[in-house]
């Protein structure tokens, strides 16, 4: 069975609240196991157990927070290791134009590094789930398609 991390950060709970409906998408396709960790729990070893690494922040002056930058920062370890895997971010920030963009490209830069593959999507949210404070119906939406579409890649890929 292939195994996906959905890793997040989150001060005001909407992050995490977008990993786990990300997972929630992901075991529409029940042949892949999703695992949800705060990234503050997470071990940059465990990167290597995984298949799939779907990482979320909230949006810090336009960018990812300190402890997903940390997690990248750490994970130099494993250069050409995580080659092949598939990777993928979403983000929250307080408001429109807020960063939530940037912020997503700012980490999938840090997956494509690492050699890995980025599922986009044509319709809705192209680079990854974005919320503007907590998740609304539409971000709820975009966040369950997501992990939908994520688990339906590292099905084709690994299974």
């Amino acid at each position: 069975m292939a195994k996906i991390l959905v890793a997040y950060y989150s001060v005001s709970g909407h992050t995490k609240k977008m990993a786990e409906l990300i997972v929630e998408g992901m075991k529409k396709e029940n042949t892949v196991d999703a695992a949800l960790k705060n990234v503050e729990e997470l071990k940059v070893d465990e990167l290597l157990d995984y298949q799939g690494i779907i990482i979320g922040s909230p949006v810090y002056y336009g960018s990812m927070a300190a402890p997903i930058k940390k997690l990248f920062d750490d994970s130099v370890k494993f250069h050409t290791k995580l080659d092949g895997r598939i990777g993928g971010a979403f983000s929250s920030s307080a408001n429109i134009g807020g960063g939530n963009e940037t912020t997503i490209l700012d980490i999938l830069n840090a997956l494509l590094i690492h050699g890995m593959i980025i599922q986009g999507d044509p319709r809705g949210d192209h680079y990854g789930p974005v919320a503007i404070g907590a998740p609304d119906e539409r971000s709820q939406k975009q966040c369950l398609r997501y992990g939908q579409r994520i688990a339906q890649l590292v099905k084709k890929l690994f299974f």
